[in-house]
């Protein structure tokens, strides 16, 4: 996260060391990288590592790395996970129909246990709050018919057409994150449906896109921007649970090599991303996705042409 100035993200908002979440938080994330970290230099181990895991010790370590980094971004902002984290897999090497699976795969559990976090956090109240569950519903609902059209498109044309379409998309996401961090208009329901529409394909064609669309939009339709957040959590898992069937039903397999370490990485992020929502600067946090997203999917757009 050190792209995050202090402007952006004050040490004041995270939690307190002493905290018991935090403890065990750090306790687990570094049982991890030791274990991953001692695996790949023991003596004898990488081989059979390698084939178990089915990828390098040190892949599968910076997988799970960038997965931390990009949902701790996400959580704590409803945006950045498949928009930062597709681009990264891509340049990478990694194939498009092996990236948005498992992409899709991890965040959808990753929303669930985000939007049950900002809950007991105190970030939103969905049996309190009957907008919040209306707006919840809404986009979850109505934004599987973009996210199922993803799915049919993602299988039907080339390798380059979908990688050009994800890049695309990402630069165009990264554009939008920028001019509507400041804007502020009524709320309209019809608004929300339309952006969840649109955001659910992206999502569905790259992985990523969902959160600047939907949050964003949101936050400029006057819900609460922790509402929003939240709400975006749990909206994404239930379109990410659509585009999930649709490739199963599609006859395209998950690269569980790839989505399990996406899973434990971004499933770590969750607790202590749900903490900072509250202390967070959300306009400098959006500035920080939006430019690092333009910049990713332009360093992608070259690779791919």
């Amino acid at each position: 996260m050190s792209i995050l100035s202090p402007s952006v993200l004050s040490l004041s908002a995270l939690p307190p060391l002493s905290s018991r979440r935090t403890q065990v938080w750090l306790l687990l994330v570094g049982g991890v990288v030791g274990l991953l970290v001692t695996l790949h230099f023991l003596p004898g181990w990488e081989t059979p590592t390698h084939a178990s895991l089915g990828l390098p010790t040190l892949t599968v370590l910076a997988i799970f790395l960038a997965a931390l980094a990009c949902e701790y971004m996400d959580s704590s902002l409803g945006m950045g996970y498949g928009t930062t984290l597709t681009p990264v897999l891509l340049l990478a090497g990694f194939e498009p129909l092996q990236i948005v699976p498992a992409v899709l795969l991890s965040e959808l559990m990753t929303g669930l246990a985000a939007g049950l976090l900002h809950q007991r956090d105190g970030n939103v109240d969905f049996l309190g709050d009957a907008r919040a569950r209306k707006t919840t519903l809404l986009l979850g609902s109505l934004s599987g018919v973009g996210a199922l059209l993803a799915v049919w498109v993602a299988v039907s044309i080339s390798k380059f057409w979908l990688g050009l379409f994800i890049t695309v998309i990402i630069l165009a996401m990264g554009v939008i994150i920028l001019l509507t961090r400041n804007r502020q208009v009524a709320y309209r329901a019809s608004g929300i449906v339309a952006v969840g529409a649109v955001a659910a394909f992206n999502k569905g064609l790259s992985g990523g896109g969902y959160g600047p669309l939907v949050t964003a939009g949101q936050v400029v339709s006057g819900l609460p921007a922790k509402n929003a957040v939240a709400v975006t959590s749990v909206a994404e898992s239930l379109t990410c649970l659509i585009g999930v069937l649709g490739y199963l039903a599609m006859g395209k397999n998950i690269a569980w090599e790839l989505a399990m370490p996406l899973a434990l990485g971004a499933l770590l992020s969750v607790p202590m991303a749900t903490l900072t929502v509250r202390r967070s600067t959300e306009a400098g946090l959006r500035g920080v996705v939006g430019v690092v997203t333009l910049i990713l999917g332009g360093v992608a757009l070259l690779k791919l042409l």
